[in-house]
């Protein structure tokens, strides 16, 4: 290896020492046989991503390259370092090089580019199509059933009635179609990035029984769904659509973003002319970690973050349970004074 590898180098260098670098940040996770598995890419328990312990260093098959069945995300051993740091790729490079023992770079080095988007995205485009309007359909009801049929009216939701769910590794079985709740994912300029799926079921009274029932198509990485507002220097950030969606719900003139997971959370791309960001998050031990990250991202580019904690697991349960009066209530103490003044619907929420 040269004395100051490139990218590809450091790539290949991770991926001759992969077992070490799952157990050093993936070490929630297991090896079962040739692959280490681990929730995700934030070394959450569970099994849905799986990285390749064995193979060849380049090319098919190649050992560190690494997939998330629930997201459809893939990479290589320094993605999931700029993953998990919320870096960008010099911050991603020099962590790469303290793991390998190696000396920092020259001073002209240039930082490895941003990957284009992954072949997957125009066949989010085509889903996104083919998507139908929620009039009668059962993502209505299902959104009714969530306390969310402001939705309804929504462009960034559409119906599938028969979408195709692919068994996994850890889930075998034949292919299934079922109707589904699809959610369009954009960039910052409005184009079309990724769709995710809720698979539904038939009735629309919750969820399909599948082992995943949420997944994504396309490129989500830095992208959200994005639910519209008027104002143009604030906005809320969140995981689920169904989350995002209630406290949008009591908050119509805010601009929402649902990152469809916390680890997408952290890496998340802010628009720049905002100036207050308040972070929606879900009360577990992944969302407290994807909301530092962004928190720590955001502070860095000069904007006020503020959290926002449901009572319960998350922001759609404490709807559904708290009802909309007293939802805005747990909210109101949160918000900015001037915020809750200006933007928190506690009268309709009242009249609900």
């Amino acid at each position: 290896m040269p004395i100051h590898p490139t990218a590809a180098d450091l790539s290949r260098r991770l991926a001759d020492n992969v077992e070490a670098f799952c157990l050093r940040y993936l070490s929630k996770g297991y090896r079962s046989g040739r692959w280490w598995c681990v929730g995700d890419v934030h070394n959450t328990e569970g099994a849905s991503l799986y990285v390749r312990l064995t193979g060849p260093s380049r090319g098919k098959g190649a050992r560190g390259k690494w997939t998330d069945g629930a997201t459809g995300e893939h990479g290589d051993l320094l993605d999931v370092i700029r993953l998990q740091r919320g870096a960008d790729w010099k911050e991603a490079l020099a962590e790469a090089r303290a793991f390998l023992s190696l000396p920092p770079p020259p001073e002209t080095e240039r930082a490895r580019p941003i990957p284009e988007a992954r072949d997957t995205t125009e066949a989010a485009r085509r889903l996104w199509r083919y998507g139908r309007s929620l009039t009668g359909s059962p993502a209505a009801a299902y959104l009714r059933s969530r306390g969310i049929e402001h939705a309804l009216g929504l462009p960034v939701l559409r119906f599938h009635p028969r979408c195709l769910y692919r068994a996994s590794r850890k889930h075998p079985g034949p292919d299934t179609w079922h109707p589904a709740l699809l959610a369009c994912v954009t960039d910052l300029s409005g184009s079309v990035t990724a769709v995710g799926r809720i698979w539904l079921a038939a009735d629309g009274r919750g969820k399909a029984d599948l082992p995943k029932p949420r997944r994504v198509l396309g490129n989500l990485l830095g992208h959200g769904v994005r639910f519209p507002g008027t104002v143009t220097d604030l906005m809320v950030a969140g995981e689920g659509v169904e989350s995002v969606a209630s406290v949008h719900r009591l908050m119509p003139t805010v601009p929402h973003v649902a990152a469809l997971s916390a680890g997408h959370l952290g890496a998340l791309i802010l628009p720049p002319c905002l100036r207050h960001l308040y972070i929606a998050r879900d009360a577990d031990v992944a969302g407290e970690r994807g909301a530092a990250i962004l928190r720590q991202r955001a502070e860095a580019a000069g904007i006020l973050v503020s959290e926002l904690i449901p009572h319960e697991d998350d922001f759609n349960r404490d709807l559904c349970h708290l009802g909309p009066r007293d939802l805005a209530l747990h909210l109101a103490p949160q918000l900015d004074e001037n915020d809750a003044v200006a933007h928190l619907r506690f009268e309709e929420a009242v009249a609900a």
